[in-house]
């Protein structure tokens, strides 16, 4: 029976136990204001390595294992093949992107194909040192001009999707790249590619440590933007 939703919040999930105690409860009032039958769709790992299955359970979030593997990019193909909703928004599991900002890309939903929480549009800002932001703004500049993205921040994963469209890709990355990965093939797809970036705040995550390792973020970028630019 078909399911009538029209929100999926995804939220790819790797040992977030402690985030999540927090964000759901925040994630549920927002949805509850935006639409009474959007739904919450946690990731989580292959097999359960913390008490985020209870969690959900406590504030009525959806559980899903990810399926092939523990990349981030097999819970987001997981999250794409999972979302009911007509919308999709994919945010990060760690608190540096907070619930409250979705009524923001919600709002704005039929303006674009994808709506970003950027932070390198006026207004837009990061907690991260200044070491990263010069990293991340070199990568968004060079993948924004190789494939032709008409954007500032492509790689934010913290965005709002039709979610049709996601369900017409085929995605191979298995790492963040995935983020960029997603707005290509899109492009690809549909040609004239709708974009709205809204400024946003990006913050620290609230508890545990990043799973992005520097090295395997560098190689999976420059690997992933010479195959997505000159591959078929």
């Amino acid at each position: 029976m078909a399911i009538d939703v029209t929100l999926s919040v995804v939220l790819p999930a790797y040992m977030e136990e402690e985030n999540l105690r927090q964000l759901l409860p925040r994630l549920k009032n927002v949805i509850s204001g935006i639409d009474s039958s959007g739904e919450i769709i946690v990731i989580d790992t292959l097999a359960p390595m913390d008490n985020t299955r209870e969690v959900c359970e406590l504030y009525g979030a959806r559980y899903v294992n990810r399926r092939g593997g523990n990349f981030f990019g097999d819970a987001v193909r997981t999250g794409i093949a999972e979302a009911h909703g007509e919308f999709v928004v994919f945010m990060d599991a760690d608190g540096s992107h907070p619930p409250e900002f979705i009524s923001k890309l919600w709002n704005a939903r039929n303006e674009a194909d994808v709506v970003i929480a950027s932070r390198y549009v006026a207004g837009g800002a990061t907690d991260n040192s200044r070491v990263l932001v010069l990293m991340s703004l070199i990568v968004n500049l060079v993948y924004s001009v190789v494939l032709g993205l008409n954007c500032k921040d492509v790689s934010n994963s913290f965005k709002l999707y039709r979610t049709r469209m996601l369900k017409e890709l085929c995605l191979r990355c298995n790492n963040f790249d995935i983020v960029e990965e997603i707005l290509f093939k899109i492009k690809q797809t549909h040609g004239n590619l709708r974009i709205k970036e809204l400024p946003f705040a990006f913050k620290k995550r609230m508890f545990g440590t990043t799973k992005r390792s520097l090295f395997a973020f560098i190689f999976s970028f420059v690997v992933t933007l010479v195959r997505l630019r000159f591959g078929k």
